[in-house]
């Protein structure tokens, strides 16, 4: 436990998002046209409390490296190189950007996340638009 300060995870989600060309929920849609892949990774609980996104792939946070590198026998279709842009999607944006940075540690270098997460999708009015 720390007095005073930030903790040892604030550190590093400062590190992690230091990394990442983080994306606003404004911005998203044009992320996709030009050819990026969403990946909701919420749990399954909370994608039914807080709402789906369509146009997301949904690949949950425990297996997200296995399924997104693409040197992985565990890969998905869409995970054909290291080009690929993956934009991770969490509730808040907090755990996605742990894992963007997860990504770019195996060679993703476009991995990013949305800043403020579904949270900011929905506030923003963005998920018509990628529904």
């Amino acid at each position: 436990m720390t007095t005073g300060g930030s903790s040892r995870i604030d550190g590093v989600l400062a590190a992690a998002r230091a990394r990442l060309q983080r994306i606003e929920a404004d911005d998203v849609p044009a992320a996709l046209e030009r050819g990026a892949l969403l990946v909701d990774i919420r749990p399954a609980a909370q994608r039914a409390r807080e709402g789906e996104v369509a146009r997301a792939l949904v690949i949950e946070r425990n297996v997200l490296e296995w399924r997104c590198d693409p040197t992985s026998d565990a890969r998905i279709p869409e995970a054909v190189g290291d080009d690929v842009e993956w934009v991770v999607l969490c509730s808040e944006g907090y755990t996605s950007s742990l894992a963007a940075a997860a990504l770019q540690d195996l060679g993703l270098a476009k991995a990013t996340d949305v800043i403020g997460g579904y949270q900011a999708l929905k506030a923003n009015g963005v998920l018509p638009r990628l529904d």
